[in-house]
């Protein structure tokens, strides 16, 4: 369920977004509000988990991470079981970024990094192959990244100052 959130909760979270280790002050200085209050209302948005962490994203060509691909997945069936057990595995892959579950002719949607092809060739034959209930594994390679955000697009953003 969506939290009331009001014009200044909005643009608070605007900035965190785009810098998750402003301070409290510097951010209450951009909204205009003393530190304090402001940092009780990002309190109160992390306690509420609208705010769900605050992390570090790394670049992950620098860390050797150079492939990207996605990959669609479909399953012999669509028991409880056999969801359960490809979730549950899936959970114990780190090279898997992301898992959706999809409406449609397929029925999840990874998203995997590895250091290079070989190495996605043998994560494929070693583990994905093997995954509980996969009936078709079908895997694009990311050439290249148009955009890249994880930015949600909040009201009012197109009126904040820019970080």
């Amino acid at each position: 369920m969506q939290k009331e959130l009001d014009g200044l909760d909005w643009r608070i979270l605007g900035l965190l977004q785009k810098d998750g280790s402003a301070t409290a002050a510097e951010i209450a200085e951009k909204v205009g509000l003393s530190q304090s209050p402001c940092w009780r209302r990002i309190q109160r948005l992390e306690e509420d988990q609208v705010i769900k962490r605050r992390v570090a994203l790394l670049d992950r060509k620098a860390v050797g991470l150079n492939v990207m691909i996605f990959s669609q997945v479909k399953l012999e069936a669509h028991s409880g079981d056999t969801l359960d057990d490809f979730r549950a595995s899936i959970r114990r892959i780190p090279e898997v970024q992301e898992c959706f579950v999809l409406m449609g002719q397929v029925d999840f949607l990874l998203r995997i990094v590895t250091k290079d092809i070989e190495a996605y060739e043998q994560l494929f034959f070693e583990k994905l192959s093997k995954l509980p209930g996969v009936r078709e594994l079908n895997s694009m390679i990311v050439v290249s990244t148009v955009k890249e955000t994880t930015e949600l697009p909040l009201p009012g953003q197109a009126n904040l100052p820019k970080a």
